[in-house]
């Protein structure tokens, strides 16, 4: 729930500050019909990323057994290429994000280019944040639980995105956007050895299929330290080697590679 609580807290602040940017650069050129085209953009891109989870989830229900583990990996690397993406792209354009939209509002002036304008700058965080809320709620093994988490950090999100809109709220963004990228960072390496597991019970992989560790025995299947780990960080108390490879594999240079690239700017 923990997990799933920070997803809907950092991808929603991101859209509540691009939101945040078009309509404030509207009022602040007195363009108010556009305001609600913004609106109208951003209801649709909502509506959009919901179906684009609702569908995963129906695509799972539906298919046989072996086929819904296939889409279930699938969905969950993609959401890490996502997400992975995501983090390193707002570490790069977070600066410069602002007069980007503004260029782009300056540009068009038909309502159907600003309701555009508004639609595709939330569905791409929308259908991320749907992929990899998917896959975390799937990996936390929990039902339908974690799902309450993020709706509470999407709550949160709006409101400390309002209060920066309305310059009630001061908020160091820097530094939130530098924990929760860490967060994500981690999740996103349960998520992957996760897919993997999916995968060796298909038989995939012939190797690499050796405990690495065990500590079932402290972390016992159900207690609430278990239901903790596995629902924040998708933990498995007894990962096989090729598990623990590809965490590894994955964690360290993507850790290593945003912290020297952050610390340099």
């Amino acid at each position: 729930m923990l997990a799933n609580f920070m997803i809907g807290l950092r991808e929603g602040l991101e859209a509540a500050l691009v939101v945040g940017i078009l309509v404030a650069y509207l009022r602040k050129q007195e363009r108010h019909k556009d305001v609600r085209a913004v609106s109208v953009g951003v209801i649709a891109a909502i509506l959009v990323s919901l179906l684009a989870g609702l569908l995963l989830s129906i695509l799972v229900a539906d298919t046989e057994a072996g086929t819904n583990q296939i889409i279930g990996a699938s969905a969950s690397v993609l959401a890490v290429i996502f997400v992975t993406w995501m983090i390193f792209w707002m570490a790069k354009h977070s600066r410069s994000l602002p007069s980007e939209m503004h260029n782009k509002l300056a540009k068009v002036s038909s309502t159907f280019a600003v309701v555009g304008i508004g639609f595709f700058a939330v569905v791409r965080e929308g259908i991320e944040t749907s992929i990899f809320l998917w896959s975390a709620t799937n990996a936390s093994e929990q039902g339908i639980t974690p799902i309450f988490g993020a709706i509470i950090g999407l709550a949160a999100a709006a409101g400390i995105g309002y209060g920066i809109y309305r310059g009630s709220l001061k908020l160091n963004l820097r530094l939130f956007f530098a924990v929760t990228s860490g967060f994500l960072i981690l999740v996103s390496a349960g998520i992957l050895a996760y897919a993997v597991m999916e995968l060796e019970e298909l038989h995939w992989f012939p190797f690499l299929q050796t405990t690495f560790y065990d500590v079932s025995s402290f972390v016992t299947e159900g207690s609430a330290l278990e239901i903790f780990l596995k629902s924040t960080l998708s933990f498995n108390a007894a990962p096989t080697q090729l598990q623990a490879l590809v965490w590894f594999m994955y964690l360290l240079p993507i850790a290593t590679i945003y912290w020297v690239r952050t610390k340099r700017k």
